[in-house]
C-alpha cells in the first residue's frame, strides 16, 4: 500500500458514514500491523498469543527483540506500548507511545495510548492534548470525545 492510499484511507476517517470510517480504520490497523511483511506481522501475532496466555514477560521479550531488529516498525513499539500500559507501567508505556507517533505521526492509536496513560497518571491536562491529538486524526472516535470530557471533569 503507498502513501496515496494511506492519505486516502485517512480521509475516509473523516467521512460521515461510519461504514466508510470503520473499513478504513480496519484498512489502516492491517497496513500497520503488515508494514513489516510477514516477520513482523507474525512476530506481532505471537506477542499478542503470548499476553493473551499471561506471559508477560515473554511477550515483552519478543517485542524488545523485534524493536531491536526493526527499530522503524512503529506497531511493534506500539504492542509493547500497549503491553507496558496493561500492567500499568504507565511511563514506559508513554515513551513507547511517543516513539510510534515520532515515527508514524498520525497514528490514533499511539495518541489515544498516550491519553490513557497520562489519564492513569492523573495528568488530565496532557490526556486532553493527546486525545484531542487522536481527535484531529479520527474525528468521529466517540471514546476520545468521551475521554476528553472524563478528563475535563477531572480537572474542574
Amino acid at each position: 500500500m503507498d502513501s496515496l492510499s494511506i492519505n486516502s484511507l485517512l480521509e475516509d476517517l473523516k467521512n460521515s458514514d461510519a461504514k466508510v470510517r470503520e473499513q478504513a480504520t480496519r484498512q489502516i490497523w492491517r497496513f500497520w500491523f503488515q508494514q513489516k511483511g510477514v516477520y513482523g506481522l507474525e512476530k506481532i501475532d505471537h506477542s499478542q498469543r503470548l499476553i493473551d496466555a499471561g506471559e508477560l514477560a515473554t511477550a515483552e521479550e519478543l517485542l524488545t527483540v523485534l524493536i531491536q531488529a526493526q527499530p522503524d516498525f512503529a506497531e511493534a513499539w506500539n504492542r509493547r506500548a500497549f503491553l507496558y500500559y496493561s500492567i500499568g507501567n504507565y511511563q514506559k508505556s508513554l515513551v513507547d507511545c511517543q516513539m510510534v507517533v515520532q515515527l508514524n505521526p498520525v497514528h490514533f492509536g499511539a495518541f489515544h495510548g498516550m491519553g490513557l496513560c497520562y489519564a492513569a497518571q492523573g495528568k488530565y491536562s496532557e490526556a486532553i492534548q493527546a486525545f484531542q491529538q487522536a481527535l484531529k486524526i479520527q474525528p468521529y472516535s466517540l471514546v476520545n470525545q468521551k475521554l476528553i470530557l472524563e478528563c475535563t471533569l477531572k480537572l474542574s
